[in-house]
C-alpha cells in the first residue's frame, strides 16, 4: 500500500513549534486543564478525588456508558449502541474507510477537504473522483455536478461539514439534496463533522440523523477546544456499528481512562464551552473582517462562524515560500494553500487567543507591505 504524505500535518509537524503567532490552526482556543476543572468550580475538589482514584486499567473498550449517553445527546435519532469511541475524528474517519472501502470501489470526495477523505480510499485501491468546491459559490460544491459524477457503483461520498479549510457549510436543505442523490445508488455518506458552526439560526443536522447510510464522525478537538484529549467517535446505524466493531479491534483497544473521563466531563458542560466559543468566534471573526477590509492584498469568502478560513493572497511569490519567509521573519504561521492543492491561498485559523490573532494579523500586514 502506498499513500501520499499528509500535506497539512507534514507542514505543521515541521513548523508549528517555531511560531510566535500561530494563526494556522483550526481549533477554537484550546482550554487548559485548569479551565476544564473550573467548568464546575463547586465540584472541583470532588472531581480531583475521582480522577486520583481512577484505576489505570483498560477502562471501557468502546467508551464508557456515560460517554455514550453524552454523545447521543448531540444527535436526534441516535442510541448509545450506535456510538463507538475512537482516537480522535482522524481515527473515526480511518475506521469507517478501513471497514468499508475495497480495491475497485468508487468513492467521491469533496475537494479541497481533509486529506484523509480522499487519499485513504486511494491507498485502499479505490477509484476516487473529486467533487470540487467553488469559490464563486461561497466555497460550496454543486449538486448538479455531483449528479454527473455519481455512478451506479459509487460506494461512498465523503464530505467534511463544515469544510476545512474554507469554513463553508452545507445546511439542511443542501444535505437533503445530497442524501437524495446518494440514496439512488445506496451510497454511504461519510461526514466529518468536527467543525460545528456556532451560528444562531443555521440548521446543520448530522448526516446520521438524515440518512440511514450516513456516518457521522466528530471529536473534542475543534468546536469543543480540547484537542489534547485524543477522543473522537463514529456514529452510524446498528448494522454498520457492528461492522465497525470488528475492524476497530484491529486499530485500537481503548482511548484511555483519563481521556474518557475528561471527554465525558467536557460534554456534560458543553453548553458552557459552546457559549465561551461562540464569543471567541464572533469577536475574532469581526477582527478578521475589519482586517480584510483594510488589507489590499488579501480577500476572503468569510466562514459561517466556523473555526477555519481560507484567505486569498495577492503576492508575486510561490505560496509556501511566502509562508516560510513570513514565519522566519515575523514569527507568523499560516498553512500555505498548496498543502490543500490550492496555491495562492492560505488557511487562517482565526479562533486562537484574540491577542495572538491581533498581533499575528498586524505582523502579516507588515510583511505584505514589502510588495507594495
Amino acid at each position: 500500500m502506498d499513500i501520499n504524505a499528509f500535506g497539512v500535518e507534514e507542514w505543521l509537524n515541521i513548523w508549528e513549534k517555531d511560531t510566535i503567532y500561530d494563526i494556522a490552526g483550526s481549533s477554537i482556543a484550546s482550554m487548559t486543564l485548569d479551565e476544564i476543572l473550573d467548568l464546575n468550580p463547586a465540584g472541583r475538589e470532588e472531581l480531583m478525588e475521582i480522577l486520583l482514584a481512577k484505576k489505570m486499567d483498560y477502562g471501557w473498550i468502546e467508551g464508557s456508558p456515560e460517554f455514550k449517553e453524552e454523545v447521543a445527546k448531540l444527535y436526534t435519532t441516535v442510541r448509545p449502541s450506535q456510538i463507538l469511541q475512537t482516537n480522535g475524528a482522524t481515527g473515526a474517519n480511518f475506521l469507517a474507510l478501513y471497514s468499508l472501502i475495497e480495491p475497485g470501489d468508487h468513492v467521491i470526495s469533496l475537494y479541497p477537504t481533509y486529506q484523509q477523505l480522499y487519499d485513504i480510499p486511494r491507498s485502499f485501491g479505490a477509484e476516487v473522483t473529486l467533487w470540487r468546491t467553488h469559490e464563486k459559490d461561497n466555497w460550496l460544491p454543486s449538486l448538479d455536478e455531483l449528479r454527473q459524477l455519481i455512478r451506479s457503483n459509487t460506494k461512498m461520498i465523503c464530505i467534511n461539514n463544515a469544510n476545512n479549510p474554507t469554513g463553508a457549510v452545507m445546511d439542511k436543505v443542501f444535505l437533503e439534496g445530497l442524501v437524495a442523490i446518494a440514496s439512488k445508488v445506496s451510497a454511504y455518506i461519510l461526514s466529518d463533522e468536527v467543525y460545528k458552526p456556532l451560528e444562531n439560526g443555521l440548521d446543520v443536522p448530522a448526516i446520521v440523523d438524515l440518512y440511514d447510510r450516513g456516518i457521522s464522525t466528530n471529536s473534542l478537538s475543534k468546536t469543543y477546544s480540547v484537542p489534547g484529549v485524543r477522543v473522537g467517535w463514529v456514529v452510524s446505524n446498528d448494522d454498520l456499528a457492528n461492522r465497525f466493531r470488528k475492524y476497530r479491534d484491529y486499530t485500537m483497544i481503548c482511548a484511555g481512562v483519563f481521556d474518557d473521563f475528561i471527554t465525558t466531563y467536557v460534554l456534560k458542560h458543553r453548553k458552557t464551552i459552546l457559549k465561551r466559543n461562540q464569543e471567541i468566534v464572533s469577536r475574532n471573526l469581526e477582527i478578521v473582517k475589519n482586517w480584510v477590509a483594510k488589507e489590499a492584498r488579501v480577500s476572503l469568502i468569510f466562514p459561517r462562524h466556523v473555526s477555519t478560513s481560507f484567505i486569498k493572497l495577492d503576492v508575486p511569490e510561490e505560496t509556501e515560500t511566502f509562508c516560510i519567509r513570513l514565519l522566519k521573519e515575523k514569527g507568523v504561521l499560516l498553512v500555505p494553500g498548496n498543502r490543500f492543492d490550492m496555491p495562492g491561498y492560505a488557511r487562517l485559523g482565526y479562533c486562537c487567543q484574540t491577542e495572538v490573532l491581533e498581533k499575528g494579523l498586524e505582523k502579516l500586514s507588515e510583511f505584505l507591505r514589502a510588495y507594495d
